[in-house]
């Protein structure tokens, strides 16, 4: 096996290190270690029980926000391999990037986002940042885990810049742009290949595991989504022909399976072709492009937009799973404002942060408690407040 990382690759032993130095492992690359770090905090294990799409499900088959971590972190290993980069940094990022979630899915992200809209709002991006460098704490000398450059560079960036001609520091979120000052994030430019490729597996993971669930849940069948998109039609037509009495539950996975395959290979080659065009000569020189590196060509994009079209219309918006949103979202707004307008009936040290401060202040803090919550433990805590008498 070769072990020399592509020319493009983030180089460990070049790593812009942590904003609060420490003596580095003799065993583990600083990667292998921030690595370490999530797998080992409290947020990441709560996303047992943080649900995708369906709020606290009874069922044990569904996915968690934790399985779909893991699901993206194989895929992106997988990538990351073929694209001789670090899979460290890679598996590193695809594990931190849902920290930043609220209970009850993309629901509760957008209340809590409403909630706070008279307090500098909420993003689950800038959520899990500070997971990342506040909220954890483990650590005698600081708070946070003391992630690497790279690695937090990573989970900011990996959807792209953050910064352009329209965009300044000012209208970033506020624990974003303070960090930022002290450890500047180059937020103007595309973030490394590993973070790249973590971002394109989430879509890949996200796209047929949802649909694999919404079949598994019966909020539509084969026969729906074949008959609306053309290239998951052909995909089940394939195992059809080969296995004519296939019950459906196998020929799902062995379509789910096929269709991950296939987008896979074409984020592959489209990535390899971009990189020969634009011939990166280091992982520096990849973030200062006009574009990024790791893509699904336009076919490909066409396929992923389609099932997206679909999954929104059948599973995002069915009416059982709305039914479920205006109810978290309903539970979410109460404990928040029941939070607000009684701050000292907060847990203990939730309460003392809150202790004479603003209201935004408050605010900032009472969001952090609630966007840590497992669906369970704010369903719980609902009923005790609201339904108890």
């Amino acid at each position: 096996m070769n072990f020399e990382l592509a020319p493009y690759a983030t180089k460990w032993q070049e790593t812009r290190g942590r904003l609060h130095s420490e003596n580095e492992s003799s065993m583990r690359s600083p990667f292998q270690r921030d690595r370490d770090r999530i797998v080992h905090s409290a947020a990441f294990r709560r996303l047992m029980h943080k649900t995708q799409v369906f709020i606290s499900p009874e069922g044990d088959h569904f996915r968690t926000r934790l399985t779909h971590s893991l699901e993206v972190a194989q895929i992106a290993r997988a990538i990351a391999r073929a694209l001789n980069v670090d899979e460290d940094l890679t598996e590193a990022i695809s594990l931190a990037h849902d920290l930043g979630h609220t209970p009850f899915g993309h629901s509760g992200e957008d209340t809590l986002h409403d909630l706070m809209e008279p307090f500098e709002g909420f993003d689950h991006n800038d959520q899990a940042l500070r997971v990342l460098i506040l909220l954890e704490s483990k650590y005698m000398d600081y708070k946070g885990l003391n992630l690497t450059w790279e690695t937090l560079e990573g989970v900011v960036k990996h959807n792209g810049p953050l910064l352009d001609g329209n965009k300044t520091v000012n209208q970033l979120p506020k624990t974003l742009a303070s960090y930022n000052q002290r450890h500047d994030l180059e937020l103007d430019t595309h973030s490394g290949i590993e973070a790249q490729i973590a971002a394109i597996a989430d879509d890949v993971a996200y796209n047929h595991h949802d649909m694999d669930d919404g079949l598994r849940a019966g909020l539509f069948n084969i026969k729906d989504v074949c008959a609306e998109v053309d290239h998951v039609r052909e995909a089940f037509n394939i195992v059809y022909r080969e296995y004519p009495d296939a019950p459906d539950h196998l020929a799902r996975a062995e379509v789910v399976r096929s269709l991950i395959g296939e987008m896979v290979e074409d984020v592959l080659a489209e990535t390899n072709r971009r990189l020969e065009e634009d011939k990166p000569k280091n992982a520096k020189e990849l973030r200062h492009l006009k574009r990024p590196m790791v893509a699904f060509s336009d076919e490909m994009r066409q396929k992923e937009r389609a099932l997206k079209t679909f999954m929104f219309k059948a599973m995002y918006r069915a009416p059982s799973v709305n039914q479920e949103r205006v109810r978290a979202s309903q539970q979410m707004t109460e404990l928040f404002n029941y939070y607000m307008e009684k701050p000292d009936l907060l847990p203990e040290e939730w309460k003392n942060q809150c202790s004479g401060l603003l209201a935004q202040e408050n605010a900032r803090i009472i969001a952090d408690y609630i966007a840590g919550m497992t669906d369970r433990f704010a369903l719980k805590l609902h009923q005790r407040l609201f339904e108890a008498a």
